[in-house]
């Protein structure tokens, strides 16, 4: 995992942005599909933005498309707006994306609050550890990376719990919010694996090492890689197990399962690491990024850039009179 050159803070910050909506686009065709599909497609070991399965050449899914709306719900809030944030799922809920995950469906359409629905998805079904808060994590991970780890940590919680009632998620964004943000700063995010887990509960804390640890192997995993735990280990596996991005993702969505979802993790922290000119152009040409209820928009790889460098750029706050409940 050394960079071939040491890419700039700006670079960097492009290469996560872009890399998390390429890996989702690369992962998209193969989801649900069994371990070793993308390998014996791709000979080469990296492959194409290829479609399949109701998705075109370069398509972003619901990844990446939630991470746009995080993104630029912070950028024109001017900070953490969670009733806005909230509000804007909801918009793209009912604009009838092609994918949107069962329980992140449930919570925006059961018609409650915003400061209520997740919790109360959570209580009547006493399951939400799924992936969908960590798959859109990027944009945030970014905007918040200036703020420090206890800042971004805690922000990542609070857009989590907008969704997903079960702290464990909670707890696997705000550990890629903390390693996004030391890769960003040009420091090894293996490395401060030990240091993040120290920020996390410790009724947590054993079941996060145990996935993060570096012996582990997405063969280890107890549950699906839908959900948050082996979601974000095999991302870190992927860049622990490989010397590029392209192999990083290629490896990521060769276990197979929700590869859209790995993918995207995978390729926010390895785009982190890598830095832009790491990710290959014949994907960032076909990239692009529907956004259903939003009258047709589609944002491209420009698009993408400009709405990196701004993440990045723009003051931050970390406060808002609108406050999550205890759950």
């Amino acid at each position: 995992m050394i960079p071939p050159h040491i890419p700039s803070r700006a670079d960097r910050v492009a290469g996560a942005v872009v890399g998390s909506a390429a890996g989702d686009a690369l992962g998209a065709p193969f989801e649900f599909g069994p371990a070793g599909v993308f390998s014996a497609r791709f000979t080469d070991g990296v492959g194409t933005l290829c479609g399949g399965g109701g998705w075109d050449p370069g398509e972003a899914t619901d990844d990446t498309q939630m991470a746009v709306l995080v993104g630029e719900s912070l950028l024109e809030r001017g900070g953490l707006d969670l009733p806005d944030m909230f509000d804007r799922f909801r918009r793209w809920a009912a604009g009838e994306p092609k994918d949107i995950g069962l329980q992140t469906e449930d919570v925006l359409t059961n018609g409650e609050p915003w400061d209520l629905a997740a919790a109360l998805h959570f209580q009547v079904n006493g399951r939400a550890a799924g992936n969908g808060s960590l798959m859109r994590a990027t944009t945030s991970a970014v905007h918040f990376a200036a703020a420090g780890r206890t800042a971004t940590m805690e922000a990542a919680r609070r857009i989590a719990a907008l969704t997903h009632g079960d702290r464990a998620a909670w707890e696997g964004t705000a550990v890629f919010h903390e390693l996004v943000r030391v890769a960003l700063a040009g420091d090894d995010p293996l490395a401060a694996v030990p240091d993040t887990l120290a920020e996390v509960p410790a009724d947590h804390r054993p079941r996060w090492a145990a996935v993060l640890a570096p012996d582990w192997h997405p063969a280890l995993a107890t549950e699906f890689n839908g959900a948050v735990w082996p979601c974000l280990g095999t991302a870190l596996w992927a860049l622990r197990t490989t010397d590029t991005f392209e192999a990083a993702l290629a490896a990521a969505v060769d276990v197979g399962g929700d590869t859209d979802t790995v993918a995207a993790v995978t390729g926010g922290l390895a785009g982190a690491v890598y830095g832009i000119d790491a990710v290959p152009a014949r994907w960032t040409e076909l990239l692009h990024v529907p956004l259903p209820g939003f009258a047709g928009r589609v944002l491209r790889t420009p698009d993408l850039l400009a709405l990196a460098e701004s993440l990045d750029s723009r003051p931050f706050r970390t406060t808002h009179k609108a406050q999550i409940r205890a759950k």
